[in-house]
């Protein structure tokens, strides 16, 4: 025992020492890459006055700048500090990293906010964007966090203002958005596709965007313009579905309540992604990964997923975001969207005249001084022969304004020391960065009021209407013998969903052989990967694993057996349409709003925003860019039930 206990012993000390040193090594490497060594941090900007007139002195002279009075031309403004900014202040525009802010409340986000200190990006390498990852436990914590960010930047020579970034928040989808509790939650961007209602669309933007600026966020990293032409592929809940034509109504109508008509202090910009349309993955298999770089074109259907786009630029989306892959046979050479001219400076910035922020998909470079490059897969798609600095050069020859999650400025001063590219054409970029700083009212005061800005979230008629939204969005495949909605209080047996909450509802018995009826509440299927970002996007398979069929099939056979099912992606199920007595197919909702589903409080309205296949067989004969060209699909696009309907399926 004596022995056992010693081994123990030493291997959990062995393995404390193996995180230590883990942690150590990438602390230091974070901490490694300097713009010139020194702290930048010269102190706060005092309020002045100067003829009456109240500003905020931010390069802390003494007299009122031309940038620093909000009664001046926009355009002399952008100028004034441009000509007063460094080579190393304009490289610090151009890079947009992660941060994380829930370090207060959670332990997790403490770590990463140790490994990657707003310090370090704002004195060090004069870095005024950030993107704000994952979401806190709690919205005072990220409150308090970006009002003690803006207040390093304050502190910095020149006082240029945080931009902060986010993806979506208001939903509880996977991938590459995370739920913020305290903020008003709503169905994924394929639930508004299902209601297809473009006046609907345009009062979640108008409220998200509000609660965007109460928190201190100023640029959604959405809307998705992509079409979900691939069903394998793992992004596509965040899209507005198959249809082009829905896909370009809501995108526009979303970015106009987003942004308003112009943006003001009170707009979030833009940023849509993801140029020319990241949809037509070869074999549904994300560009994130190096194994899914390839974006294909089998039905010759290029410029079909460019509509959207096209759409937004004429809608002012502010910034532009294209993907990770190379679209093969597309172009002159294989390379990725970003590090790509044709598709960039050719296509995006002249044959469509977009004048806006342009910036890359995050971490495209093959930076190994990137925090965390050991971890993930660089997404140098295609320029992987080339070391860092030339993958720089290329994507800003590209037309590049912006590298999004890449944190090294030292790239490009090297660039410009070493005349591979001139100072003015990092100033084309700039402009643009520093313009939208100015419009977005962040000069004049980027402070939150913690109280006030309370106030302005998850409001009970937003939180009201987000339930309604997730209600209504829900489709309904099947309901045999018009089982939905059940009468009277009966005993149901439930699984993934919470039994106190549907105490409230029905009498919830805790074994099967009891129950009247059974409720389950199942994931999309997907094919399980390993990686550190590999497990955030569902992939590969659409159809459930014969264990995770049996179990299903068990309750199913057992009882009549109401399933509501996640529309993460177009999902096969022949077996369970066959045998359920119900199905609802939901986008990202709570369980209340199943629970007032099933109780009759409310009714389901959508219509499928895609095709649900009927065999992998027939995905895999999907050509990746086509639209409705699944082979007898079990329900097809549009497909959509309302209660006391019967159907044949």
């Amino acid at each position: 025992m004596k022995t056992f206990k010693k081994i123990v012993k030493w291997t959990l000390g062995i393995l404390l020492l193996l995180i230590i040193g883990i942690f150590l090594y990438l602390f230091i490497k974070v901490q490694g890459i300097k713009s010139d060594g020194r702290d930048k941090l010269v102190g706060p900007a005092p309020t002045l006055t100067s003829n009456g007139h109240p500003y905020r002195d931010l390069n802390k002279n003494g007299k009122l700048d031309i940038y620093e009075d909000s009664r001046a031309d926009l355009e002399a403004r952008v100028e004034d500090l441009l000509d007063q900014m460094t080579l190393e202040e304009k490289a610090g525009q151009m890079f947009h990293p992660f941060q994380f802010s829930g370090f207060e409340s959670n332990p997790a986000m403490r770590f990463m906010a140790l490994m990657n200190p707003p310090e370090k990006y704002v004195g060090s390498r004069a870095i005024s964007h950030f993107s704000t990852a994952l979401a806190p436990d709690d919205v005072r914590d990220h409150i308090r966090w970006t009002n003690e960010v803006q207040k390093l930047a304050e502190q910095t020579r020149l006082g240029i203002p945080i931009t902060f970034s986010a993806d979506p928040k208001h939903s509880d989808k996977r991938g590459a958005s995370f739920f913020m509790k305290g903020l008003s939650q709503w169905p994924d961007a394929t639930g508004f596709a299902a209601l297809r209602d473009s006046m609907l669309i345009y009062k979640f933007a108008q409220i998200a965007a509000k609660e965007y600026r109460a928190i201190g966020l100023h640029t959604s990293l959405h809307p998705v313009a992509d079409l979900s032409t691939e069903p394998r592929w793992g992004r596509i809940a965040g899209t507005f579905g198959e249809d082009v034509n829905i896909s370009t109504m809501l995108t526009v109508a979303y970015i106009h309540g987003m942004q308003g008509d112009s943006l003001s202090p009170t707009s979030v910009s833009t940023m849509t992604k993801h140029f020319p349309g990241g949809g037509p993955q070869k074999d549904g298999w994300d560009a994130h990964f190096k194994y899914g770089k390839d974006q294909v074109y089998p039905g010759d259907n290029f410029d079909h997923h460019l509509i959207p786009f096209r759409a937004a630029i004429k809608a002012g989306t502010a910034q532009m975001m294209p993907y990770y892959g190379i679209p093969v046979g597309q172009t002159s050479e294989d390379v990725g969207f970003a590090f790509n001219k044709e598709i960039i400076a050719d296509l995006l910035l002249d044959s469509l005249q977009y004048k806006g922020i342009v910036c890359s998909d995050w971490e495209i470079l093959g930076d190994p001084d990137q925090a965390g490059a050991n971890l993930v897969d660089s997404k140098d798609h295609g320029v992987e022969h080339l070391d860092v600095y030339s993958q720089t050069e290329k994507a800003l020859n590209a037309g590049i304004d912006q590298f999004g999650g890449n944190d090294n400025p030292l790239l490009i001063i090297k660039l410009v020391n070493d005349a591979r590219i001139s100072e003015s054409r990092l100033d084309h970029s700039v402009r643009k960065l520093l313009r939208q700083k100015f419009q977005l009212g962040l000069f004049e005061n980027p402070f939150l009021d913690e109280e006030e800005a309370i106030k302005q979230v998850a409001k009970p008629e937003d939180v009201a209407l987000g339930l309604e939204t997730m209600i209504r969005s829900t489709v309904l495949l099947k309901n045999e013998n018009d089982i939905l909605p059940l009468k009277g209080i009966p005993k149901v047996y439930i699984e993934n969903m919470d039994k106190k909450l549907a105490e409230s509802y029905f009498e919830v018995v805790d074994n099967l052989k009891d129950a009247e009826i059974a409720l389950l509440r199942l994931e999309a299927p997907f094919e399980p990967r390993a990686g550190i970002v590999e497990v955030m996007f569902h992939q590969g398979r659409l159809n459930y694993s014969q264990e995770e069929l049996e179990n299903i099939m068990k309750v199913i056979r057992a009882k009549p057996t109401i399933i509501s099912v996640y529309l993460e992606r177009p999902i096969i199920i022949p077996e369970i349409s066959e045998e359920a007595a119900a199905i609802l197919g939901h986008f990202s909702i709570s369980d209340r709003a199943l629970f007032e589903l099933f109780a009759g409080k409310g009714s389901p309205e959508g219509k499928l925003p895609f095709e649900l296949p009927s065999s992998m067989e027939a995905v895999e004969k999907q050509f990746e860019d086509l639209p409705f060209d699944s082979e007898d699909p079990l329900y097809p696009y549009g497909f959509g039930l309302r209660y006391n309907q019967l159907t044949d399926h």
